[in-house]
């Protein structure tokens, strides 16, 4: 009797294994960049050799229309939560009041930290078994700590709570966090790419049981200051001489050949506010270009450190069964708004600086090629991201390195994960009414199958407005009145038909 309960023990235990029933849950590893525009890695047209994330791209999937929100904590919040970012009480960037006597803007909805209605990535997930880390960039609120990683399920934390810091020496405001410790300025060769990296390394490799691990790497990088490690830059000594008209041509003749742009997609004209490059004198051209040399090793030092993190799970045995995501927050940075960049030549590389030291309106233009506008607007440049999925065990041999059409956004993140980990999403959480999903799951594409699109994508951020509905797209920003474009025809927005 006893030999037959053991065989028929090991039976049922076979069945499983072999049906994927008690398998693991997979890993889900997130990276984002920090305003890094559409066409700033290889496998989307770049000139900066990014071999890693080319890697990835090569055997997974690549999205030619996924979309962010335009702005830094704004993305991030709808990352986070499957929500839009009003319904998570960040409407806007910060939680400092918009006057003395108010706190949140006047709504809820603009209170500028992760409000109690929302559940983090990391709250569903660690509730339904997953371990949870978080390296990198939180801009989710930072005056007291109920506000922090920890205190949003996160297990372990090391980064910026704010939205920017020096890569050298991150201090004060803008200092170190691990866990719920504000962390003194570090001392000696630091810089902030390679100890996000390295942190996120140690929290998994430190991990001794079989749970499944979900993983968030927010890098500060390639947002100003202009600062990067001396070697990287040295790669880039010379490449940008022949100025951004020229980059631009180059990259979108690399988009076209890859397909992540499509035929019917012409190169935008240069932005108004940007001159030739013929125009520029000797020594303009010769600075500009400079900045974006420092720019390029920023965006290289991620690709190195994105290879750095898959050996490091390849060593562990888990990177077959790791879902990795890389994207964007925004479009490239033209902050301050100015076309030759912000701060002075001396500034570069300062690590006591951590302000809008940036490489300018003409860089940020040849960043978010084909199209036009950045950061903060609502045109495709503003919100158009790169969007690699990964996933050795789960994508399907005949799916690795397709390119999807449809358009998706971040809301579509959390309920993807959801259905890939087996995890369902709570009606409350911690005593609180949570509000349901907005998002869909994208999954399908993982094995070739359709997903169910939006009938329209919603985006608004300090005034700057779109809707899109099919290849209709009708764009605001505070000042001017409504455009509309037709992406059928006209995919990078130049022929404005609202009159019509």
């Amino acid at each position: 009797m006893k030999n037959f309960l053991r065989l028929s023990q090991l039976l049922m235990l076979t069945f499983l294994l072999q049906t994927g029933i008690a398998q693991r849950k997979p890993n889900i590893v997130l990276i984002m960049a920090d305003d890094m525009g559409y066409s700033d890695i290889g496998c989307y047209g770049s000139e900066i050799p990014t071999p890693n994330l080319d890697k990835l791209a090569g055997k997974g999937i690549r999205f030619r229309h996924f979309y962010n929100n335009a702005r830094c904590c704004p993305t991030r919040a709808t990352l986070m939560t499957g929500l839009f970012p009003h319904q998570t009480g960040i409407g806007h960037m910060t939680e400092e009041p918009a006057d003395p006597n108010g706190e949140n803007w006047g709504t809820p909805g603009y209170q500028g930290y992760l409000n109690r209605n929302c559940v983090t990535l990391a709250e569903v997930l660690g509730a339904n078994g997953y371990h949870t880390y978080m390296s990198g960039k939180w801009h989710l609120g930072m005056h007291g700590e109920q506000k922090w990683p920890l205190q949003r399920g996160f297990e372990r934390y090391y980064g910026i709570l704010a939205g920017a810091a020096s890569y050298f020496r991150p201090q004060g405001g803008r200092g170190l966090t691990y866990n719920n410790t504000q962390l003194p300025a570090p001392q000696g060769d630091y810089y902030t790419t390679d100890a996000f990296t390295d942190s996120a390394i140690s929290f998994v490799n430190a991990q001794h049981d079989s749970r499944p691990f979900f993983l968030y790497l927010a890098y500060n990088a390639p947002h100003w200051p202009l600062q990067a490690k001396a070697g990287d830059i040295k790669k880039f000594e010379g490449v940008y001489a022949k100025g951004w008209d020229a980059i631009r041509r180059e990259r979108y003749a690399r988009q076209l050949q890859s397909g992540i742009v499509d035929r019917n997609t012409p190169l935008s004209q240069r932005d108004t506010a940007v001159r030739p490059w013929t125009d520029l004198s000797a020594q303009e051209q010769k600075d500009v270009a400079y900045r974006m040399a420092v720019y390029a090793a920023q965006v290289s030092c991620i690709d190195q450190n994105i290879g750095k993190l898959v050996t490091a799970l390849e060593k562990k045995g888990e990177l077959d069964n790791t879902i990795i995501v890389f994207l964007s927050d925004n479009g490239a940075c033209p902050e301050p708004y100015k076309e030759l960049g912000g701060g002075t030549m001396a500034d570069i590389n300062n690590p006591e600086l951590s302000g809008a030291i940036s490489y300018g309106m003409g860089w940020a233009n040849a960043s978010n090629t084909p199209y036009r506008k950045w950061k903060r607007e609502t045109e495709e440049g503003g919100i158009a991201a790169p969007f690699i999925i990964s996933w050795p065990k789960g994508i399907a041999r005949n799916q690795q390195s397709k390119i999807i059409d449809a358009p998706c956004y971040l809301i579509d993140v959390m309920p993807t994960f959801l259905e890939l980990s087996n995890t369902a999403y709570p009606k409350t959480y911690k005593n609180n009414i949570i509000y349901q999903l907005e998002g869909t799951s994208i999954a399908a594409v993982c094995t070739g199958r359709s997903f169910t699109a939006h009938p329209c994508l919603y985006w608004e951020h300090e005034g700057n407005r779109a809707i899109r509905k099919g290849n209709w797209k009708a764009v605001k920003d505070g000042k001017s009145a409504w455009a509309l474009y037709n992406l059928s025809n006209d995919p990078t927005e130049e022929k404005n038909v609202a009159a019509n």
